[in-house]
């Protein structure tokens, strides 16, 4: 028998619990609470927990690659968020161009490094 899946759903942590639940609420995802220190937020099928937790290292080292369709597209509505004026240690960088594919960064205030992308065919 082989494995066969549904989803793969990362934990992460956070530097201030409410102020990450907030920011990934204004980013577009929706929240499910499943305790009093964690929720699940996804957006569609794909999705994560968040913790009320925080290790310094940990959060330093956490990286998320989210595969998206419109790379530009999607920029342009984070970019519409303006949630680098929002919250304090946020960055979101441009488009960089690889040989692999292309994407761009987004931290979350923790310092959780998203990388938005897409693969070239």
């Amino acid at each position: 028998m082989k494995i066969s899946g549904k989803s793969i759903r990362s934990f992460i942590g956070s530097k201030n619990y409410n102020i990450s639940r907030k920011f990934y609420m204004d980013l577009g995802f929706e929240e499910v609470i499943t305790s009093e220190k964690m929720s699940y937020f996804y957006i569609g099928e794909f999705g994560f927990y968040l913790q009320d937790a925080y290790v310094k290292d940990w959060i330093d080292n956490s990286m998320i690659f989210f595969e998206v369709d419109n790379l530009e597209n999607t920029l342009k509505f984070i970019q519409s968020l303006k949630l680098t004026e929002k919250y304090e240690n946020v960055r979101l960088s441009e488009i960089v161009f690889n040989e692999w594919g292309n994407e761009f960064f987004l931290h979350d205030p923790s310092g959780i490094l998203w990388h938005f992308g897409n693969f070239k065919s």
